[in-house]
């Protein structure tokens, strides 16, 4: 019998080896290229370790490009994004789960489902009508179609699976509706506000699309801001790779920081519903 869990835990092991190697060796392969320089990253066959770094290719990013104006950029609207995506879309999967309206769970994950870009010339429309363009309320707005649906979709199915003796007995106490959303439910589902809250910034901070096509010259986003390092006479792969690992740093460490807490929030709606 040991044997057989050993065996099992060492296919496990390869299988999430073998899932896992493919975005490792990419970046393994991004920090190779942040620390080379051009003649090195031209190099054939490839140097995936160079004899000397190139660090001018981090601090040419924080150097030139406006990267400071960017980074404030995309910290306000990821955070203004994501806050009230939580303030309106807990309250919402809190309301869906509770009264089973499988209709508007539906309407959800359409939203959800939808491309981006499908929204993208209705906004960009609005915005211009409304004299918006060149601020950062267009962008905070259109990623509230990316982290909203996000958001509720993970408290419905975070909330369907969660006990509902303590809010049966507070409602028995004299509790409203709203007391007992307050004090008994959110305290339960911090776990999947967790989980929605480090999804709704992965989705806000990496977002693309929205930013080239709704943002002015001084309201940029770092991911926009790393796709105008790209031209067409020359092409730097160090600086390029430097400034989108720097682009990717804030997500990657909240990840793992917070991974105990994505772990928990997505594991323990199945432990208190079994």
């Amino acid at each position: 019998m040991n044997i057989r869990k050993a065996a099992d835990r060492l296919g496990l092991l390869f299988v999430g080896l073998v899932l896992v190697s493919p975005a490792v060796l990419f970046f393994l392969w991004m920090i190779s290229l942040s620390l080379k320089f051009e003649v090195d990253n031209a190099a054939y066959p490839p140097i995936l370790i160079p004899e000397r770094f190139a660090w001018k290719n981090y601090t040419g990013v924080f150097e030139s490009n406006r990267f400071g104006l960017f980074f404030l950029n995309s910290l306000i609207v990821t955070g203004s994004a994501t806050g009230l995506a939580l303030l309106i879309g807990v309250p919402a999967g809190y309301g869906i789960a509770r009264m089973k309206a499988t209709k508007a769970a539906v309407v959800v994950l359409i939203a959800r489902m939808t491309p981006g870009l499908s929204y993208l010339i209705p906004l960009f429309l609005l915005f211009q009508w409304l004299g918006l363009m060149g601020t950062l309320l267009p962008q905070i707005i259109a990623h509230l179609v990316i982290t909203v649906p996000i958001v509720i979709w993970i408290m419905i199915g975070y909330f369907e699976t969660t006990p509902l003796e303590l809010e049966e007995a507070a409602v028995i106490d004299g509790a409203n509706r709203w007391d007992v959303f307050r004090h008994i439910a959110l305290p339960i589902a911090k776990p999947g506000i967790t989980v929605a809250f480090i999804l709704a910034v992965i989705f806000s901070w990496n977002n693309f699309v929205f930013g080239v096509v709704l943002a002015g010259r001084e309201t940029r986003t770092l991911p926009v801001a790393v796709y105008n390092m790209l031209s067409f006479e020359q092409l730097s792969w160090g600086p390029l790779a430097a400034a989108a690992l720097i682009v990717t740093l804030p997500v990657l460490i909240l990840t793992i920081v917070a991974q105990r807490q994505i772990v928990a929030g997505l594991t323990a709606g199945a432990v208190k519903g079994s």
